[in-house]
Order: C-alpha cells, then structure tokens, then sequence
C-alpha cells in the first residue's frame, strides 16, 4: 500500500481475514498467543525504547492524572505497561485508573504483574470489546491506547466509540507505530520488515503475529489521514507528535469543554 491513499482503509485486516468480525478474531488469537513472551519480545524488540514512550506518553496528560477525581481509560492495555505508567505519574493521586483489553491471556499478565508490583492504588483490569465499551457515554477524563488502536478492526468505529465515553474537554492520546522517512526510514523498514518477524518467532515460537505485525504498521492511516479521521469522529483537536525520528508518535485529541 506504499504511496497510495489509505483513506479506504477500514481497519486491521490479518491474513486470511474476510470480515470485520474474523479480523477481530485472529487478532485476539494472535495476541493470545503471544501473551507469555509478549513484554520480553516488546523490550527486545525495540531496544527497551517503549519504556521510554509510555513515560512520555504518560507525561503528556499529567494535569488530568494529578486531579484526584479524573477517570482514566488505558483502551487495548495489554499487559498493561502504558497503565503502568499512567498510574506510577499519578503517584497518590486517587485518579481512578482502568486497563481494558479484549483478550483475557493479556489481562491475565497484567493482572498478575499488578499483584506484584502495586498498592492498594494497583490499576483494575476489565476485559472489553474497543469497538463496544461497557460505560456509559461521557465518562472518561482521559482515554490511552498504546500499539494497540491499529489492530481494531474498524478505526473510524473505535474512534466514535472513544470520543462517546469521553466526557466534554475530555482527552485522548492514541500511542502507536509510523513509518520513518529518509535514511532512517530505509533502515528502519529493513529490521522492521525482515529482522523483526525473524527475533519475534525465534523467542515466541509463533510465526503469525510478528508477521503480521510490519503488515499492520504499513496498512495503518498516516499521520495526515489519522488526523482528518479525529476530526470526523468529533475531536475539536487533533495533533500528531513524532517519537524517536517518528518510528511511533502520539496522536492527541481534545473534546470541546
């Protein structure tokens, strides 16, 4: 899909796929599968850079973390690193702090590094559709969703769904992977494309998803795209902050007050 229009694009759309709902499916199972080596090959694989833009990403939206009464959604959490973050910011503000994803394997890891890890201010997991949330409209102070949103199935879909369950003035930041122009961009799509998948299914014994993984950074909207389609769902703002040569960025929507 290099050098054509992505506004076609609905959402992830794994091999074999042939629906929305067979998209979401594998990727449940993917991530499933994943999950026992999944923040090992996240630190290998990037260099332990991640750790680096969760606390940035976190760092961002420290005026909503500091009020003691904000609600906080990490939406597609994982094992909950980016929840992590948002938590350890808040500090002993008693923000409530919520981790959502939808496959249980993922919660489960997350739920047991909080065990091991938190206090009695730990974040609480729920495991939940992104494109069919369990909370009422207007709820959320600050929604996240670190690599994760690009593997919906319906971007636009999961859009509308983030700004309805955000309450007016409410703030979203959306962490995810780009591709890199220049000279850094060539050397980036040479390990992103070819060493990457190679590491990945070495150290997790399963192929599909580190496959998958650099197919589903080249199909996702750039910049540009992802920013129109903000604006569309309902954000009054919309911006794009490149990461580390733009090898991943924040996306970061604001809701009139």
């Amino acid at each position: 899909m290099q050098g054509t229009s992505k506004s076609s694009v609905v959402g992830a759309a794994p091999e074999g796929a042939r629906d929305q709902a067979s998209a979401a499916r594998a990727v449940r199972e993917m991530f499933t599968s994943i999950a026992p080596r999944y923040d090992l090959l996240n630190h290998v694989l990037s260099f332990n850079i991640d750790r680096l833009w969760w606390r940035r990403t976190a760092r961002t939206f420290q005026e909503v973390l500091s009020r003691p009464d904000a609600r906080i959604l990490d939406l597609c959490c994982g094992t909950g690193d980016m929840t992590f973050a948002l938590r350890r910011l808040a500090e002993k503000s008693s923000a409530e702090i919520l981790g959502a994803d939808f496959s249980h394997a993922m919660l489960q890891r997350a739920s047991a590094k909080s065990s091991a890890t938190q206090n009695g201010s730990a974040p609480k997991w729920i495991e939940a559709d992104a494109l069919n949330l369990p909370f009422p409209s207007a709820h959320f102070d600050l929604l996240t969703s670190a690599f994760g949103f690009r593997n919906l199935a319906d971007y636009d879909a999961g859009l509308r769904e983030i700004v309805r369950v955000l309450r007016p003035g409410g703030e979203c930041g959306i962490l995810d992977f780009g591709e890199p122009k220049g000279a850094m961009g060539a050397l980036y799509r040479i390990y992103f494309k070819q060493v990457l998948p190679r590491v990945g299914t070495m150290i997790s014994g399963v192929r599909g998803p580190y496959a998958y993984l650099p197919a589903s950074v080249e199909r996702f909207p750039p910049p540009e795209e992802m920013l129109v389609r903000m604006k569309r769902a309902g954000f009054a703002e919309a911006t794009w902050t490149p990461y580390t040569f733009g090898i991943a960025g924040l996306y970061r929507g604001k809701m009139l007050k």
